[in-house]
């Protein structure tokens, strides 16, 4: 997967993520794109390194970071089980107001907003998800794939 000349990548093997050590390695998804394996498991990493980022590192609050990490659960899942790649990136990005979360993969397939009828179905409701918890989201084609994203407003600020 390539990415533009300014980001850094950074990566997660296998063997890492097979272990619960890799959240643990000291990634920073918002100093560079954090490259996974297409397996489900992935999603277990996403999720922890998304949490560790808004609630531990930027000190978000707990609901925001719920439901971030909610999303980004749903973002990988999307990109493990229809994009047919070995692996995906992970980036998280803050600016004044706001944090976006990019996943990326080499699909340029673009994802399908089902409209959910009844509650009790299980599969499906990924994007039905993204679009009712974040304030924005959307798809970029890219050269090399696609970048799935969605933004959260952040209206909080720590007292310091």
């Amino acid at each position: 997967m390539a990415a533009a000349s300014d980001t850094p990548m950074l990566g997660v093997r296998e063997e890492d993520e097979s272990t619960d050590t890799a959240w643990d390695l000291g990634l920073d998804p918002s100093a560079g794109e954090i490259r996974l394996p297409s397996r489900a498991r992935s999603a277990r990493v996403a999720r922890r390194l998304t949490q560790r980022q808004l609630q531990q590192r930027w000190l978000l609050p707990a609901e925001l970071t719920d439901d971030a990490v909610l999303l980004v659960s749903e973002l990988v899942g999307n990109a493990v089980q229809h994009a047919g790649a070995a692996e995906f990136g992970l980036r998280i990005r803050r600016r004044r107001g706001w944090i976006r979360v990019e996943v990326r993969d080499p699909s340029r397939a673009l994802p399908c907003h089902l409209p959910v009828r009844e509650m009790d179905v299980v599969s499906g409701r990924g994007l039905f998800l993204v679009d009712t918890l974040a304030d924005r989201w959307g798809v970029d084609l890219l050269a090399d794939g696609k970048c799935t994203w969605f933004e959260m407003r952040v209206s909080y600020r720590p007292v310091g």
